[in-house]
């Protein structure tokens, strides 16, 4: 049997991408862990986690766009080596101040401020230097290694960053996440220097296509409808996650702390599952549909989570959960990449990020007024009727059920190859390159 999943290691960029991605999502689950623990264990208080919290969301969401603009005007390289240093260098300030002093707004709120945006102007490049790394057979495989690497972080650096804490307290971790953005860097750094000038030609010549985000959201409105979509999506997801599971494990189910963490885990390794399911599986001839079919099939379980009387039967439903809604993502992500024209990708993604990461405080708050009023459970669902009902209203537009099956027009053949292969080109390309 053809093991598709491990083709994007063939390329060496592809391997440094994910080695370097590894480390810094380890390292922010450090962060993930410390902050907190920093906050309250220095008197505080949880309104002052939550003021904390909330700037860095918000300069998170805030630079997505920019950062979309940085990634596609200068190359995703830059645009994500020059956010890691300027988060490198934010946490390491971070690092000093917990070794040497207690906890205060006036600190870490402009802390907080420069790590979100650093993460805001670095994720919509993430997404964008993918396509560039691999050819088009490996992008499915290659988008579900780098979102199972981050899952497995996920798992792995809260653990590791709780011993961290427990033995040597928050700086080291602060200290550790730091060097990970360091490291991220470097391998960024070494991916460009193995892309070579035609990375930088290709770039500067596309640069020139007179495309902006709203001509192509107007030229292509599906990519409104894939806006929607997310909204809608993390309309319920978010809050559910967030207010309606913690609550329900607290609650109804008395699965107490360590459960609430088992129940976590458990989504994170359904998705996990799923993100090596699509690795694995061949390329879709209609990806958008079969998307759709897996989101619709998730809204099941979620529904069905605080109804099967106990812990390890909502254990199970979101193993499910995560593991279709893993598979899903990485096709819809995929399609993404395929469709949008190379020079606006890192802008479409910031734009469809902003959709996901703007929706977040509405669907808490709307969690929270369900939750207080009539429980926990009844928010499951209602978050799975908003999924499925979303996922229904777009099969029937033509332009979803048809997303994803060719690459735009505008895309740029072939993709740039970092790996020690020899590339075969045509007279008329080599005539193109020049030209560039």
């Amino acid at each position: 049997m053809k093991v598709r999943a491990l083709a994007p290691l063939r390329y060496r960029g592809f391997r440094l991408l994910i080695s370097g991605q590894v480390a810094s999502n380890a390292g922010d689950a450090f962060y993930a862990i410390a902050l907190p623990w920093y906050v309250l264990s220095e008197h505080g208080g949880t309104v002052h986690l939550g003021v904390v919290l909330a700037a860095y969301g918000i300069s998170r969401t805030g630079t997505l766009m920019v950062g979309g603009h940085v990634s596609d005007r200068l190359g995703p390289w830059r645009a994500m080596m020059a956010a890691d240093v300027v988060r490198a260098l934010a946490l390491a300030t971070l690092a000093i101040v917990a070794a040497s002093c207690p906890a205060r707004l006036a600190l870490l709120v402009p802390i907080a401020i420069v790590v979100g945006a650093g993460e805001g102007i670095f994720l919509p490049g993430s997404f964008a230097i993918t396509p560039a790394l691999l050819d088009d057979e490996a992008l499915q495989a290659g988008n579900a290694l780098t979102s199972g690497a981050t899952q497995l972080a996920t798992l792995l650096g809260p653990a590791l960053g709780g011993a961290v804490i427990a033995l040597a307290g928050p700086a080291p971790a602060f200290a550790i996440d730091a060097a990970s953005c360091l490291i991220s860097a470097l391998t960024l750094l070494a991916i460009r220097t193995a892309a070579q000038t035609h990375t930088g030609e290709t770039h500067r010549s596309e640069t020139r296509q007179p495309m902006t985000l709203p001509r192509m959201i107007a030229a292509e409105p599906v990519i409104l409808l894939v806006f929607a979509l997310s909204i809608a999506a993390n309309l319920g997801s978010g809050g559910m996650s967030e207010v309606a599971l913690p609550a329900l494990a607290h609650g109804p189910l008395g699965a107490g702390a360590g459960g609430y963490g088992a129940l976590i885990a458990s989504f994170a390794a359904g998705a996990l599952a799923g993100t090596l399911l699509a690795a694995q599986a061949p390329r879709p001839r209609r990806p958008a549909l079969l998307a759709s079919a897996a989101f619709l099939l998730s809204a099941i379980p979620i529904a069905l989570i605080p109804y099967l009387g106990g812990t390890i039967p909502a254990a199970a439903a979101l193993v499910c959960y995560g593991t279709l809604n893993g598979f899903a993502n990485v096709l819809t992500i995929t399609a993404v990449q395929r469709f949008a024209p190379r020079l606006l990708l890192g802008r479409i993604m910031g734009f469809l990020m902003l959709g996901s990461f703007g929706i977040f405080p509405v669907s808490v708050l709307l969690a929270g007024v369900v939750v207080h009023a009539d429980g926990p459970a009844i928010f499951f669902p209602i978050a799975a009727a908003l999924l499925a009902l979303t996922v229904t209203l777009a099969l029937t537009q033509e332009t979803w059920r048809e997303f994803g099956q060719q690459s735009h027009p505008q895309q740029p053949k072939p993709p740039v190859r970092t790996h020690c292969a020899p590339i075969n080109l045509s007279k008329a390309q080599h005539q193109a390159i020049e030209r560039a």
